[in-house]
């Protein structure tokens, strides 16, 4: 009599197997992606409607080509962070975390899926915003090569550090109903002390200190450098792109967001004993 072994699947199957689902999960989640999706292009369709054609002296950019790398940040930030915090304190209250933690699924592949996930959805939110920008308020791309690594690089760590925060973040939420009370008006302060919503240089300088201590500003000056033109970097706050800085804060939030998400993760409700 011949017996057959189950083999076990690999890590990388189960991961691209959680991954299906969390594509699955998220499009059938209709709020989730009118916040992902439609919010911020109607922020910018209503910002550019308003103030797209005015120029922001001393430079000849529009403010409708100065707002969308800043929309493209926050649209990161919204969605590795605010987002992914929201649906894993969700996920936790209505016990699925749990159930995740009870099968043979590594944690590995599970928040390698959810990272691929908000890869995936960031990408295609970036893809509406600068189709919108192009074909609405004629805003131009960058033709160099160089740019495009550069937005490759800004995009990778801005998303690691916004989604290690949202894991690590999801975790410090006593339940989700505390969630939104408190993600949105950090991430509203952020916004506006960022330069996302203003010009970053008209901001007052306490609040640009300020906003230098977390990621999103780092994370809009670096979508500036690749999308707007280079004269633009004479007026920045420093006189520079500052890719050095970007590139260490945002690899330092990473760092920070992960530390907190391993050491303060839960599988289960915080009020399970």
């Amino acid at each position: 009599m011949s017996t057959t072994t189950a083999t076990r699947p690999s890590w990388a199957a189960m991961t691209s197997s959680r991954f299906v689902v969390e594509v699955k999960e998220f499009m059938r989640s209709r709020e989730q992606m009118v916040f992902i999706f439609a919010f911020p292009v109607m922020l910018l369709v209503l910002f550019g409607a308003v103030f797209g054609g005015a120029v922001l002296e001393p430079t000849n950019v529009t403010f409708a080509q100065y707002f969308l790398p800043g929309m493209i940040a926050s649209g990161i930030l919204n969605t590795g962070f605010q987002s992914l915090a929201m649906s894993m304190a969700i996920d936790r209250d209505e016990d699925v975390l749990k159930r995740i933690h009870g099968t043979p699924l590594p944690a590995t592949a599970f928040f390698a899926a959810k990272i691929a996930q908000v890869i995936v959805v960031s990408v295609v939110q970036i893809a509406i915003l600068i189709a919108v920008g192009v074909a609405m308020y004629d805003v131009t791309l960058p033709t160099e090569a160089s740019r495009w690594w550069t937005f490759t690089w800004v995009f990778l760590l801005g998303t690691g550090a916004s989604t290690t925060l949202g894991i690590a973040t999801s975790s410090l939420l006593r339940n989700a109903k505390a969630g939104s009370a408190i993600l949105t008006p950090v991430v509203l302060v952020l916004q506006f002390t960022s330069g996302v919503f203003l010009v970053y240089t008209q901001i007052p300088t306490l609040l640009q200190r300020f906003a230098e201590i977390f990621p999103l500003k780092w994370l809009a000056q670096g979508m500036r450098s690749v999308f707007l033109p280079e004269s633009f970097e004479a007026v920045e706050a420093r006189g520079s792109w500052e890719h050095t800085a970007t590139a260490a804060m945002l690899a330092a939030w990473l760092i920070v967001g992960l530390v907190i998400a391993v050491r303060t993760f839960r599988w289960t409700r915080h009020d399970d004993r």
